[in-house]
């Protein structure tokens, strides 16, 4: 038996469903019965989401979402877990597939130029391309491309004011600025570029498949990538080659916490690490920490 038995799943479709609503009461039935878990999105603009279980539980599922309308080609990564990384499955309807607050943005006309993982490294040494990190500072923070740009955004939200508001500055330095947009797995940038065309600018690109298919792709030895991914599951980050990470994550947070991180004086497991415990009152520290208890009494009773 392998030592990485699961199958990880993240996915996303940009394709009109007109009553996404009629979807979910049996994409979740496939799910449950092939004891699959995570969190799949959908709205009108599409689907998204991770989900994991066994080779042939994901399989069904996949089998089952590539006959929704506009799935069947659907893209999706793999990688390996040793055990599951979510504790139940969900299925939600959303006004959007990823958050932007830009209702005006259709990704499924103005979208950038996809660029694939072996071509990706060859745009980036070209001096006129500007890279931007489209992922939330915290992601940031645990690793990104060789000389991408960091927009400190909380949210994706918060990414079309960045943009309007550094959009000379970014423009002036370069003669024929090219865009480069990149995010986990792919959904955010390529959305990214939909806005930036709508902004009036031509030359806009973006990663195809994310970081998880560039690291999964591009040998080490040629990466321009720096750290590790952070990825919204119990694995917390992974490595090239999708191999699970060295990081922790604050269960008060959600952010992921590094060795250092855990040796701070300001961390206490479940309550409060470092880039969150100025954040929260003694109240609130209080709720979490009897909460980490009763966490820690429920597992002392499985065992």
């Amino acid at each position: 038996m392998t030592a990485l038995p699961v199958c990880v799943a993240a996915l996303y479709r940009f394709t009109p469903f007109p009553d996404p609503a009629s979807l979910r009461a049996p994409l979740l039935a496939v799910c449950e019965a092939e004891g699959v878990r995570g969190t799949l999105l959908l709205a009108h603009e599409g689907i998204n989401g991770t989900i994991a279980g066994s080779d042939e539980g994901i399989a069904r599922v996949l089998a089952h979402i590539r006959t929704l309308p506009g799935c069947a080609e659907i893209e999706w990564k793999e990688s390996r877990a040793p055990v599951l990384p979510f504790n139940r499955m969900k299925v939600r309807l959303k006004r959007e597939i990823v958050t932007m607050g830009q209702p005006d943005i259709d990704p499924l006309e103005g979208v950038g130029h996809y660029v694939s993982p072996e071509e990706w490294n060859a745009l980036l040494a070209d001096p006129d391309t500007i890279l931007i990190d489209t992922r939330n500072d915290y992601e940031v923070d645990v690793g990104t491309f060789s000389g991408a740009i960091d927009p400190r955004t909380k949210s994706f939200r918060d990414f079309p004011a960045w943009f309007r508001e550094k959009r000379e500055a970014l423009l002036a330095e370069r003669r024929q600025p090219k865009i480069a947009m990149f995010c986990t797995g792919g959904i955010r940038c390529e959305k990214a570029t939909a806005f930036v065309k709508a902004e009036g600018l031509e030359d806009v690109y973006h990663l195809q498949g994310g970081i998880l298919k560039y690291l999964e792709t591009v040998p080490a030895e040629e990466s321009r990538w720096e750290g590790e991914c952070f990825v919204f599951d119990q694995r917390v980050t992974v490595k090239h080659g999708l191999e699970p990470g060295s990081y922790d994550i604050c269960h008060a947070c959600r952010r992921p916490l590094s060795t250092e991180d855990k040796q701070s004086p300001l961390y206490q497991s479940g309550v409060s690490c470092p880039a969150c415990h100025d954040e929260r009152d003694d109240h609130q520290r209080a709720r979490y920490a009897e909460r980490e208890r009763q966490m820690r009494l429920a597992e002392q009773g499985k065992k």
